[in-house]
């Protein structure tokens, strides 16, 4: 059974001079007033109460009052949460009579659900992965978060090396009448090693003149015997050419045959081939393009098998809200983000997200409802209903929606009080009549 709130008392808590309210069991219950009449004081004080000394405000007791502030609040678990003295000391005291302490409402109270515009505001991402965390998917993203950090901090000392070797670089005096890089002895005995090849070379090519020195002397004795025997071949030639005249004579009256009726066939061949070629390149094309689709085809279905798994592990996830989702890292609630859902449904999605983060915290506080009209607040009041839901909500007005409204810090009931949605129970108010007043104190 959740736990919810079943009546508070505060005094002189910033703002606020005297209030008292039992809210509903379920829906919404406003806290209407004009401004800087003490209404965000209420919250402010409840959340001091519930959520430790780390919600205190920072100027917690009323600045016209001697008196230190007061809180009570009694839950439907029995326990009774109260604040007061000099330091206002907590002191938690349960069915039994035996004092607990914040651990014990830790365990129940929910940091958003007293603190619900810190998950309201945070980004897209933000409340994505809040989610996430809360439906046990998002090992992964830690996963990924992680190896993200630790190339980031991997980046981020290679370049404060880079900048520290840079640094002393330029602090480094230069000389420019040096070589570039040190002299190395090593270096100057190849360089003589070099000279001393090249001498070796030079002899080689003395060697090489005297040797073609002896070629050329061979070369003019054969010239000598070659030029004996052109005279041979002179005489010789003399002959052939008596033999070219009776050939030709022989020869003219032959007929040669035509070769354009081939060089024809030899042209159509190419021209085909080149359509031949044509045809399967095109062919090739066209293979060439089947294979890309059918590889665009794969892909496309391991896409839309990874959407499905997506799908699947958020439809088992046990998601807190009918058509709430995840996308791109994004919050989807009925097909839209969060800057394109109703302030009713932004309010709807987030008690959603909070509640689901502690499941025994059945209370959310609100502030600042004056943005919605009344036909979204009863839309909002009755699915806090059906939900089973508590809400303690503000809001700049004194309207009959409001179940008691904040005046010169005190809480005054509304006579005209319609709570939104029509609740089955009505709120009982505490009359704002300071204890010190009555007599009977807290």
């Amino acid at each position: 059974m959740s736990v919810k709130i079943n009546s508070l008392e505060i005094e002189n808590v910033k703002r606020v001079k005297a209030v008292g309210l039992k809210p509903s069991v379920n829906g919404l219950t406003i806290i209407g007033g004009n401004n800087g009449e003490g209404k965000t004081s209420v919250l402010d004080a409840i959340a001091w109460a519930l959520g430790g000394n780390k919600h205190r405000p920072s100027q917690a007791q009323r600045e016209e009052s001697t008196i230190p502030p007061t809180l009570k609040v009694t839950l439907s678990n029995g326990l009774v949460v109260e604040r007061k003295g000099k330091n206002s000391d907590l002191k938690v005291t349960d069915p039994s009579g035996a004092k607990v302490g914040q651990n014990l409402l830790d365990s129940f109270v929910n940091e958003l659900a007293i603190n619900l515009p810190k998950f309201m505001n945070s980004s897209n991402k933000e409340k994505a992965e809040t989610l996430l965390q809360i439906i046990g998917v998002g090992q992964e993203l830690a996963q990924l978060e992680l190896q993200y950090n630790e190339l980031y901090q991997e980046r981020l000392m290679i370049g404060r090396i880079a900048e520290q070797k840079e640094k002393y670089a330029d602090e480094q005096q230069a000389y420019n009448d040096v070589p570039d890089a040190p002299v190395d002895a090593s270096e100057l005995i190849a360089q003589q090693s070099l000279i001393l090849a090249q001498n070796g070379e030079n002899q080689r090519k003395r060697q090489r003149a005297e040797q073609i020195k002896q070629q050329s002397e061979l070369e003019i004795n054969q010239i000598t015997q070659l030029e004996h025997q052109l005279e041979q071949l002179k005489a010789k030639h003399m002959q052939t050419q008596n033999d070219l005249l009776i050939a030709n004579s022989d020869a003219l009256d032959l007929q040669d045959q035509s070769t354009e009726e081939l060089e024809n066939n030899l042209r159509n061949i190419e021209e085909t081939n080149r359509k031949i070629r044509a045809n399967l390149d095109k062919e090739k094309a066209y293979e060439d393009a089947k294979e890309y689709q059918n590889q665009y085809r794969e892909l496309n279905g391991k896409i839309n098998d990874v959407r499905n798994q997506k799908i699947e592990l958020l439809d088992n996830a046990n998601l807190p809200l009918p058509g709430l989702s995840v996308d791109n890292g994004e919050l989807i609630y009925n097909g839209q983000k969060w800057d394109n859902m109703s302030g009713s449904e932004q309010l709807r999605v987030s008690t959603s997200i909070v509640r689901k983060l502690k499941p025994d915290c059945g209370f959310i506080l609100l502030d600042k409802l004056e943005q919605m009209d009344m036909a979204t607040l009863n839309e909002f009041g009755g699915w806090l209903e059906r939900e089973g839901l508590q809400a303690i909500a503000t809001r700049v007005s004194v309207g009959e929606e409001c179940a008691l409204y904040i005046e010169d810090g005190y809480s005054v009931v509304n006579e005209n009080y319609i709570a939104p949605s029509t609740p089955k129970s009505t709120p009982k108010i505490e009359e704002s009549v300071p204890s010190w007043q009555s007599g009977s104190g807290f």
